[in-house]
């Protein structure tokens, strides 16, 4: 099983980066290569669609607003991976600054470890960086 995982401090307050990207179906808010994202069976699964109109669908697996976590694996996606669970974490450094953690657990299928970790890793800090762009506008 390989791993990975992505940080970004931002001296915004925890709870305005929750408000934004605590919701399950909200990536489109903050993520621009996820335009689409739509919500089913009670909100615990979003299909998502990627610039390229590719349906990426995954289910919400834990979510703890109080800690501002949340946890989902990937049913169906062209990523070369199976059981595939990724965790996205917002905590609280000091009154005005704050931390997000976005990281996933998964196995290789049809690729090495060390891609898709450099994959995973990179949509990470792709995202972290998307997110404190769209929190600065």
């Amino acid at each position: 099983m390989a791993t990975t995982t992505a940080t970004i401090d931002m001296p915004v307050p925890a709870d305005r980066i929750w408000q934004l990207i605590g919701g399950f179906g909200s990536l489109p808010d903050w993520l621009p290569y996820i335009p689409g994202s739509e919500l089913g069976e009670g909100g615990r699964i979003r299909s998502l669609t990627n610039e390229e109109g590719g349906v990426i669908v995954e289910r919400l697996e834990k979510f703890d607003d109080d800690a501002r976590t949340y946890t989902y694996s990937i049913l169906e996606a062209p990523f070369p991976v199976t059981g595939y669970r990724s965790t996205l974490t917002v905590r609280e450094v000091s009154g005005s600054h704050s931390r997000v953690e976005w990281s996933g657990t998964f196995t290789p299928a049809g690729a090495s470890e060390e891609e898709v970790i450099k994959l995973f890793h990179g949509i990470y800090t792709e995202g972290l960086a998307a997110l404190k762009r769209s929190l600065d506008a």
